[in-house]
């Protein structure tokens, strides 16, 4: 049965994730059957759903045909539903280093219940309820003395890596991860690397000496003999050691274009109370289960939804802002709002094998609404995207859209005007309702008080769902 594995899992000798009728389950082979049973009965596995480290889930009959039911089956589990699969390369800074913490405190506490984590991928972590939780039931083994950690390069790879690179010479280096899927080479960050961050012997050793190590045994068959056995508190000392080089990497999330956006923003007091309000209206009339908020800088507008009980992404393109937005949700312990990095100029592509391995961001929809404030100007000015093309890509996305006009009086546009020619003509507010006319309905249109946009309420006409 495994051609019925999901692109994500089809790898994985120990089981696959599959859907049927709508519904995501894992199946556990046989071949994994007697670790599968250690982490139920050790404790281990109530211990970390607990906690909320790693996901629920119960046990249940196959959904498949007796027919198509996989001879090496011998479980199925219903997971706890994760409603919106996010990957590393849309994650922030904080949020990469939290997934880093959440997989080493998950290996510190396998080992007490004698059991190791085997695979350390950043993909094995998704955000649930503004926190990282690990969703692979499939990736613990029984620990046997002496045994190396055999996720060890994975989890420099995945996390030391990338994170080391973003706080020692740029955020925006954790892109790597779109088209290096199984973690930044760490022959690439050693020469990425300034010679400054050498000065931390963790990063000295776990990646630089670990990348020499690597490089002066690669294609030895040998190999494998050369490695030293490891008692299991070596293997303690190893784990406590990466979570020391993990926290004292630091990213600071300023310095950004849009970080500051806000600030001299052309709405004074009473436009923004306005602003925020319709669009709290807007979001009533709609009743949305799940909201997208396309450039939502760090989460002003976000959180109207939110706080409506609404599962709400925040996607937008500045690391700064993303990071800003998450570090507030976990302060304030929001549960309805996942902050994302995303550029809709480039949003994420379908990659890994045969496309399919992650999915691209529309791909992985299912927002109800999808809200675009202060956005369009970027895109259409800065970017030079007819409004056609936007209004196009809005109805792929959501049935339902809450969109705001910035005319080019407006001194935010004026900004994106003064270095360039004016070279968008059709770029008016009439042209604006023409473009977008012809995918929606214009349901609403509130002028923002005290300034010169408009916000519309739209919806998806019948005929524009390509």
């Amino acid at each position: 049965m495994t051609d019925a594995a999901l692109g994500a899992s089809f790898r994985d000798p120990s089981g696959f994730v599959f859907e049927h009728a709508g519904v995501v389950y894992r199946q556990v082979n046989r071949n994994f059957a007697r670790d599968y049973d250690h982490l139920m009965s050790s404790g281990l596995y109530d211990e970390l759903v607990g906690d909320g480290s790693l996901l629920a889930h119960e046990e249940v009959a196959s959904p498949l045909p007796r027919a198509l039911e996989d001879a090496a089956h011998y479980k199925t589990l219903a997971p706890e539903r994760i409603a919106f699969v996010s990957y590393p390369y849309e994650w922030s800074f904080s949020q990469l280093k939290d997934a880093a913490l959440t997989t080493l405190r998950i290996a510190q506490t396998a080992l007490r219940h004698d059991m190791i984590l085997k695979d350390s991928s950043a993909y094995n972590i998704q955000f649930l309820r503004g926190r990282p939780v690990f969703i692979d039931t499939l990736s613990f083994e029984r620990y046997e003395e002496g045994a190396p950690w055999v996720a060890y390069r994975q989890f420099c790879q995945h996390f030391l890596a990338p994170l080391a690179l973003a706080a020692h010479r740029d955020v925006r280096l954790l892109q790597l991860f779109r088209i290096h899927m199984d973690g930044v080479p760490l022959d690439l960050a050693r020469s990425l690397l300034p010679a400054r961050a050498w000065l931390n012997p963790h990063l000295l050793l776990h990646i630089r000496v670990h990348a020499n190590y690597q490089r002066r045994y690669a294609g030895d068959t040998d190999s494998a003999s050369k490695v030293r056995a490891m008692s299991k508190q070596a293997l303690r000392n190893l784990l406590t050691a990466l979570t020391s080089a993990t926290k004292r990497l630091r990213w600071r999330a300023e310095g950004t274009e849009w970080a500051d956006y806000y600030d001299g923003d052309s709405y004074d007091e009473r436009a923004g109370d306005h602003k925020r309000r319709v669009v709290g209206e807007f979001i009533d009339a709609i009743g949305p289960t799940e909201l997208w908020d396309l450039g939502a800088n760090t989460g002003e507008y976000s959180r109207i939804a939110a706080e409506r009980g609404i599962d709400t992404k925040a996607f937008d393109v500045d690391p700064a802002c993303v990071d800003r937005n998450y570090t507030a949700v976990r302060k304030q312990g929001e549960t309805h709002l996942l902050p994302l990095l995303l550029d809709l100029t480039n949003p994420s592509p379908s990659i890994g094998w045969a496309l399919a391995e992650r999915d691209s961001i529309v791909e992985r929809g299912g927002a109800d609404a999808v809200m675009a404030l202060a956005l369009v100007h970027h895109i259409a000015i800065s970017n030079n995207v007819p409004l056609r093309r936007i209004a196009d890509f809005m109805a792929r996305l959501a049935e339902h859209l809450i969109i705001e006009f910035v005319p080019k009086s407006d001194p935010k546009v004026a900004v994106l005007l003064s270095t360039r020619e004016d070279i968008f003509p059709d770029y008016t507010q009439s042209g604006f309702e023409a473009a977008f006319g012809e995918r929606f309905t214009i349901e609403s249109r509130v002028p923002v008080e005290g300034s010169e946009r408009t916000l519309y309420r739209m919806r998806r006409r019948a005929t524009s769902t390509a």
